[in-house]
């Protein structure tokens, strides 16, 4: 095992699965020489030329419809959306086209393009670049979104997913890629749709992804000096989802937390409490279902307020204590 960062992690997937096969390249704004806004291109240019790290023109528009039309093709095209923000402006090319087409082609076209973006709060980038956004796509039939928590799944995730013959949107948080972590030194792949228990107890289920998860590790630990041990699952992928993960781990603590970074309304919490209602886990619920969540609110700048519109440890810590008191 290595320790690297998030970034890193990303970076190498990319740089493995270029290697592997010649169809991938990747395209976008700045991810050519300056090797993108976050370094995650960082050395693809020098490696494997301008035709297969493609710097594009400032238009969401034009990478999306690049990576649908090359995809259809033959290609298989990484995509990099600087801001998941700024992916509205692609939603014609990724939700009416990449989305649609292998259905309406009766599954004779394939579209195996990665949408990576980047999303997330805690930067003080104000309400334009600091959305969390999965809701939208995990509505979309023929799209599926992953949004790993960790370096190891990262790169695991990645490459899965570039290989996979169907679009997906892969959202990196962008406070992550610092963030380090082990990764093997042979080659793995993660399945899709396969949650990861980061954290086994009997007392209560919290249910994550992405940078939440390491908020609610250190929740769990506070917890557990209080003598409360809480199951953490990182579900990893948002669609598919790993029901099965979910309900027996409910089954087993009979209480369950959702904690997410995007606001409440419409969130993927909300998806997955009436998912749980629909199943057998359902019955042996000791107490309703809690979210911890962004307030609905759009992200402010100041510093101060950001930080009161985003989910927090002791917010977590608050709710669980409301779900063993019933």
């Amino acid at each position: 095992m290595k320790k690297i960062s998030f970034g890193k992690a990303i970076n190498e997937a990319l740089f493995e699965e270029m290697v592997r096969d010649e169809n991938v390249y990747v395209l976008g704004e700045d991810v050519g020489e300056f090797g993108g806004a976050f370094g995650v291109t960082k050395g693809l240019y020098q490696q494997f030329g301008p035709k297969r790290a493609i710097d594009t023109p400032l238009s969401e528009a034009a990478i999306a419809g690049a990576a649908v039309g090359s995809a259809i093709t033959g290609m298989r095209p990484v995509a990099e959306i600087m801001y998941i923000d700024f992916s509205t402006i692609a939603m014609d090319q990724i939700v009416n086209q990449a989305a649609k087409m292998r259905y309406m082609f009766g599954g004779k076209a394939r579209l195996p393009i990665v949408f990576r973006m980047q999303c997330g709060a805690g930067t003080g980038m104000a309400a334009q670049h600091s959305q969390s956004l999965e809701a939208w796509y995990n509505h979309i039939p023929g799209l599926k979104v992953v949004m790993p928590s960790n370096p190891y799944d990262a790169k695991g995730l990645l490459k899965t997913a570039i290989r996979d013959d169907n679009p997906i949107i892969f959202i990196e948080h962008k406070l992550l890629y610092s963030e380090k972590g082990e990764v093997p030194e042979e080659e793995y792949l993660i399945p899709l749709g396969k949650a990861s228990i980061k954290r086994e107890g009997k007392d209560v289920t919290i249910i994550s992804y992405s940078r939440m998860i390491s908020f609610v590790l250190t929740a769990a630990e506070e917890l557990q000096k209080q003598g409360i041990n809480a199951e953490v699952i990182d579900l990893r992928t948002i669609k598919p989802l790993d029901e099965e993960t979910i309900f027996q781990s409910i089954i087993k603590t009979g209480r369950a937390v959702i904690v997410h970074e995007a606001c409440k309304n419409g969130g993927i919490g909300g998806e997955i409490i009436a998912r749980i209602v629909d199943s057998e886990a359902f019955n042996y619920l000791d107490a309703p279902i809690k979210r911890v969540c962004g307030f609905d609110v759009p992200i402010p700048y100041n510093k101060k307020l950001e930080s009161l519109a985003l989910p927090t440890k002791d917010r977590i810590i608050e709710v669980v204590h409301q779900l063993l008191i019933n």
